[in-house]
């Protein structure tokens, strides 16, 4: 049998049908969030995010076929992800709001914008982002009543999250380090104004 014995021999695994379209999905969600980021919604296209992913485009429309099916599932798996990390690490009450303020950054924060703005006069995408926002927010609520405990209500809860979610909007205007010194300057403040007795 040429030397090749079964200790030897080369054990070739083959991939499930679902595992090969979990396998494309993912290339296509995570090229088209960095699509969104990167070029913004208006200049992001399908051909685009398929070109970026190294699939065909008949493979990208047999997954999503419009765009907004694709960047509204590509934010989605974006928010899972990002929801795993958070749940991931451990709770430090120590830093309440700069973690809801964290929440406000990144890739999915950007992704995310470009979609709200998009869908202000989009019908189809903005009946494709609402699910997805109310299951965004309901985790920042969630999450944020794990963080505070008790020291905040929820409607203090509820108006840390409009705080944050603006101060995120504004960084845009402003440098990194001018959004951190903004930060540690007015967070404490507000951290101490809404905090129960």
């Amino acid at each position: 049998m040429l030397g090749v014995t079964p200790d030897t021999a080369v054990v070739k695994t083959t991939r499930t049908q679902a595992e090969r379209t979990a396998a494309m999905r993912t290339k296509l969600l995570d090229a088209a969030v960095d699509s969104l980021v990167e070029f913004g919604y208006a200049r992001t296209t399908t051909q685009g995010i398929a070109r970026r992913a190294g699939v065909s485009r008949g493979a990208q429309l047999h997954h999503f076929p419009t765009k907004e099916s694709l960047v509204v599932a590509a934010v989605e798996h974006l928010v899972d992800k990002r929801m795993e990390e958070i749940l991931a690490t451990e709770v430090d009450a120590g830093r309440g709001i700069e973690v809801l303020a964290d929440a406000f950054s990144g890739p999915l924060f950007y992704a995310a914008l470009e979609l709200w703005v998009a869908a202000r006069t989009d019908p189809a995408l903005f009946e494709a982002t609402v699910p997805l926002e109310r299951k965004v927010t309901d985790a920042l609520r969630r999450g944020s009543a794990e963080v505070f405990g008790d020291r905040f209500d929820s409607d203090a809860i509820e108006l840390s999250i409009e705080l944050v979610r603006g101060l995120a909007v504004s960084a845009l205007f402003r440098t990194p380090e001018a959004e951190q010194s903004l930060r540690a300057r007015l967070l404490p403040v507000w951290e101490s104004k809404v905090e129960k007795s």
